[in-house]
């Protein structure tokens, strides 16, 4: 969007990295599917400090953060509730 190259190779470093974690918690249990939104959120809303990226909107990392750390609970309080299994199995 802003023509970065670098900002590029950086989200898509950071991407492998959050595919990795969902390939793994699929794999073995889902409570890193749990952790990793809760991260991501966390990365979003320090972003700016590690990616020069001008084409993230001002209010996107705060929005992201929300959904993340949101969508997180949903799925912990699932497991928590037993309405869905943590195990691969």
């Amino acid at each position: 969007m802003a023509d970065s190259l670098p900002a590029l190779m950086v989200e898509s470093l950071v991407a492998a990295a959050f595919l990795g974690a969902a390939i793994a918690a699929f794999r073995s249990t889902l409570w890193i599917v749990v952790a990793a939104p809760t991260a991501h959120g966390v990365f979003d809303l320090a972003h700016g400090r590690f990616v020069a990226n001008p084409g993230v909107p001002v209010w996107w990392p705060a929005f992201c953060l929300a959904y993340d750390v949101a969508a997180a609970a949903y799925l912990a309080w699932l497991l928590l509730n037993r309405r869905v299994r943590a195990d691969a199995t």
